[in-house]
């Protein structure tokens, strides 16, 4: 097995394995000892529903989460360099989108150590995907602030962008604030301006629905403390 930095996409929410990930990944993660994590709990539960047989306890942990120090990163990758593969798993999707393992990536990717993508589930893209929206020209904004009107100013900068630039806008909110933020596009931009909720992708509830803000307005629905990815586009 090569020497490389994998990185190793795990389920959205309580989905089967199977249903979303390739048994290569079950290969690659049978021949990883060390692996950067961003939550040691999660990451071994999903590593004993991935490989039944892994033995957990010959295996090392290293926290990467958002308390890491930058200085504190790059001896993560202390076994690659002596030439053993490390494994990379975030608590949801992709690691290095909207993740702290991108700075782990970016220390490999500078020092010419090897970066192996893995294929696993991506709310951004699979919601982008089934939004109906460009997806040739798309932007992910992350979380929009919190204060009042500066997150006015930032809903009303992402509708013109998706206007000028013809360019779908994509963000993200905690899950117990949704139904606010939905409230918020709809009292902010234009009735016309289309929105595409998705919410619990790849899970059996899964929900994606996209509609005008005139249309959100009168709808129902209940995305209350669910994952959920937002989109806009003209």
């Amino acid at each position: 097995m090569q020497a490389a930095l994998y990185l190793i996409p795990v389920t959205l929410g309580e989905t089967a394995i199977d249903r979303v990930l390739p048994e290569y990944n079950r290969q690659v993660i049978a021949g990883i000892r060390h692996y950067v994590v961003e939550n040691i709990r999660s990451a071994r539960r999903f590593l004993r529903h991935s490989n039944p047989d892994i033995i957990i306890d010959e295996l090392t942990f290293t926290v990467l989460d958002e308390h890491t120090r930058i200085e504190e990163i790059a001896s993560m990758l202390a076994p690659l360099r002596a030439g053993e593969p490390v494994g990379v798993i975030s608590e949801a999707g992709c690691p290095a989108i909207a993740d702290p393992g991108a700075d782990l990536v970016a220390i490999a990717q500078r020092e010419g150590l090897p970066v192996i993508p893995l294929v696993g589930p991506s709310s951004i893209l699979m919601s982008l995907m089934a939004s109906g929206f460009n997806g040739q020209s798309f932007a992910f904004n992350g979380y929009l602030p919190v204060e009042p009107s500066e997150r006015v100013r930032k809903i009303r900068q992402l509708e013109q962008r998706a206007y000028q630039e013809d360019q779908t806008q994509i963000f993200i909110e905690t899950p117990y604030r949704n139904h606010k933020i939905i409230e918020e596009l709809v009292r902010t931009c234009r009735p016309t301006t289309r929105l595409c909720v998705a919410c619990d992708i790849s899970c059996e509830n899964e929900e994606i629905h996209t509609r005008t803000m005139a249309q959100w307005k009168n709808a129902q629905y209940d995305f209350h403390k669910r994952p959920a990815i937002f989109l806009i586009y003209k």
